[in-house]
């Protein structure tokens, strides 16, 4: 397979990742600062909030660098190889691992949806959980397809 055939998902993965950091690096802390601030009702909830979307950025990050290695595993003609069901296992982990920090901290959502009034909130989070759990489910079928794959390719390997 030639070299740059996955150079497009590569760009898409480092896209998928620059909006994510810079709001690490940007947006929560100024949504901190501004919570200390302005000593509202909501301002400890805001925090609980802030720990969730860190913690669930440390997994996210380290399945797309997984993403990452599987594509290039795809570019050195090793995609049908143990260590890209290895990759494609540690993103569905990833992907249960977002799923449940959001979950823990939906109860935070829901008081905050209270106080402020916006239902939205809530919703936004069960997006974040679903879409999470979309992801494992589509991970973990891609990996026992692959390792299928595998299984048979061996065995085709060792009859001829």
């Amino acid at each position: 397979m030639k070299r740059g055939s996955t150079l497009f998902l590569k760009i898409a993965v480092f896209l998928i990742g620059t909006p994510i950091l810079a709001l690490c690096i940007f947006g929560l802390p100024m949504i901190a600062i501004e919570a200390t601030e302005s000593q509202s009702e909501f301002a400890y909830i805001l925090y609980g909030i802030l720990i969730v979307m860190y913690a669930s950025a440390i997994p996210f990050f380290f399945a797309l660098y997984q993403a990452f290695k599987l594509l290039t595993y795809i570019d050195k003609n090793k995609a049908f190889a143990d260590i890209s069901v290895k990759a494609l296992k540690k993103i569905k982990y990833c992907a249960i691992a977002i799923s449940l920090f959001y979950l823990m901290g939906m109860p935070l959502l829901y008081l905050m949806a209270e106080i402020d009034d916006a239902p939205g909130i809530i919703l936004i989070g069960l997006v974040i959980v679903f879409a999470s759990m979309v992801i494992a489910v589509f991970s973990a079928v891609l990996q026992r397809l692959l390792k299928e794959a595998i299984d048979i390719k061996s065995e085709n390997d060792l009859t001829v």
